[in-house]
């Protein structure tokens, strides 16, 4: 009677270890437990500006991009998103936004792939 309580508690014990290493490579992302792609569309204030340089970027986006700024990972992973490129939007271009915006705490000289932070 003893050996099947021990099993059950080991297998209990198996069970739990197991759900809270998978909750952990959940939330292993850059974004966290959002993903790159969902948090892409919370960006859609800055489409315009991230095609073409010569836009002017909202209050709308340069909110959106301070919050997902203070992740710099978080940004970088939204920015090369599947997202963001059927979207349209050029890196090189998006990647000038938060100097655009005149965020102070910007990540300068964060590398993104091939592009750095200005």
């Amino acid at each position: 009677m003893e050996a099947p309580i021990k099993f059950i508690c080991l297998l209990g014990l198996l069970v739990l270890v197991s759900m809270a290493g998978l909750e952990r490579v959940d939330g292993a992302g850059a974004c966290g437990k959002s993903t790159p792609d969902n948090e892409a569309m919370k960006l859609a204030p800055c489409a315009t500006a991230a095609q073409d340089m010569n836009a002017a970027v909202s209050d709308s986006c340069c909110q959106q991009v301070k919050i997902l700024g203070q992740t710099p990972a978080c940004l970088c992973a939204v920015m090369l998103s599947n997202t963001a490129k059927s979207a349209g939007i050029k890196p090189e271009i998006a990647i000038t936004i938060p100097k655009r915006c005149n965020i102070a705490n910007r990540p300068v000289g964060y590398k993104c792939g091939s592009y750095t932070v200005p």
